[in-house]
């Protein structure tokens, strides 16, 4: 089974450029999940006749945020958003608004295994979401995906918005607590595998070098001046069962490029 992640940032920009489908043809995955997509279903020109489509996309601010899987097997159910126990023990709004109605998460379950897609929110550069990301967001999603692992295992996947480890980052000194690498962000990743799950890419590839975003600013990406900040995680018990996890650094379209699985499933 072959999974592919990867923040479009806007659907409709990446698809005016010729990115995303030829991608997708060449690769074949089973599940396609994407972030920042930007746009709600009825506005996106994408033809994937090989996929059902389901989107969670802003409730508030229109053209902002927003998740989608594509898949080629129909889920055996979704959910959108958080559920309610979990809304309400971790009060996830903020000064910026509800991040529970910016279309970030979008749960699909199938028969072996949960498929969980976010975009997990950017702490500003300012530092002011990092309270909220820090306190309230990383809690909530890992309580989320331990609460689904209790009926059976979790991939999750998507821009996670922070840079875990030094080796994560073309400029881990310069960047020491700035947004996407403060240590409470880091925490949140640290959180994440000491409850179990594995950051699958780490599997197979040590170091530094490997980046999945990239400014726009200096020529960044030519020049491999990057981020790792897209991850696709398993549960501990599908460790065995990954085939390989890759950055497709060389796939234009976006500031982000995709990120792929290949599980034995």
């Amino acid at each position: 089974m072959k999974l592919v992640s990867w923040n479009v940032n806007g659907i409709r920009s990446v698809h005016k450029k010729g990115a995303l489908v030829p991608f997708l043809e060449a690769v074949k995955p089973a599940i396609v999940c994407l972030q920042e997509t930007k746009a709600e279903e009825h506005q996106s020109e994408v033809d994937l006749p090989d996929y059902e489509e389901y989107w969670n996309s802003s409730k508030g601010r229109k053209g902002y945020a927003g998740t989608a899987i594509f898949s080629k097997t129909k889920p055996l159910s979704l959910i959108f958003g958080f559920p309610e126990d979990i809304l309400k023990k971790y009060k996830l709004a903020d000064g910026y608004g509800d991040p529970n109605e910016e279309g970030r998460v979008v749960t699909a379950e199938y028969e072996d295994f949960y498929v969980v897609n976010v975009y997990t929110p950017n702490s500003k550069p300012d530092l002011g979401r990092l309270v909220l990301r820090h306190k309230h967001w990383d809690p909530a999603f890992l309580a989320f995906c331990k609460q689904l692992e209790k009926n059976k295992p979790v991939i999750f996947c998507g821009d996670l918005n922070v840079a875990h480890t030094e080796d994560d980052l073309a400029n881990p000194r310069a960047n020491e607590g700035e947004h996407g690498f403060t240590k409470e962000e880091r925490k949140g990743i640290d959180a994440i595998t000491e409850a179990g799950f594995v950051d699958t890419f780490r599997l197979f590839t040590k170091g530094n070098g490997h980046y999945s975003w990239w400014t726009h600013f200096a020529n960044a990406r030519a020049r491999n001046v990057g981020w790792r900040i897209d991850y696709i995680f398993v549960s501990k018990t599908l460790a065995s069962k990954v085939r390989s996890a890759k950055i497709h650094a060389d796939v234009m379209g976006s500031d982000h490029c995709p990120v792929s699985l290949e599980l034995d499933i």
